[in-house]
């Protein structure tokens, strides 16, 4: 069975690799240090599972790559996660319009990330079944 495909986009090197370690046994994690980095391995051709991703980042940061994988008729439904330093009340009140489907804040629980991941992604494998149009492998 392949395991699921997530994108990490995080400019903090610890945490993308402490992602790495956490999630390396049940995915499949690529990790871009900042938006512009996950564009170009997305512009790439790779399509991953799920994307998570920091708001504040260098270059292009977190919302400009939601925004722009909204918009995208190849990427808007990849479930998007924040994991963010800022409180989950401020970002919703900031950033209520992007479309993600969850938020966890930093410093994080691994355990709680994980649950996370997969209820996304199992929300994700569902609309997808129900159009025909994705399953994950």
């Amino acid at each position: 069975m392949k395991k699921p495909k997530i994108l990490i986009v995080d400019d903090s090197k610890p945490i993308l690799c402490l992602l790495e370690v956490i999630l390396g046994k049940k995915f499949d994690v690529f990790a871009a240090n900042d938006g512009f980095s996950a564009m170009n391995w997305l512009m790439e051709g790779n399509k991953p599972d799920l994307i998570i991703s920091d708001l504040q980042m260098p270059n292009i940061d977190g919302v400009e790559l939601i925004t722009y994988l909204s918009g995208s008729d190849y990427y808007n439904e990849v479930p998007v996660l924040v994991l963010s330093g800022a409180d989950e009340s401020e970002v919703v009140e900031k950033y209520g319009k992007l479309q993600i489907a969850g938020y966890v804040s930093k410093p994080f629980d691994p355990a709680e990330l994980v649950q996370k991941i997969e209820q996304a992604l199992r929300k994700s494998e569902t609309a997808y079944n129900a159009n025909g149009m994705f399953r994950l492998n």
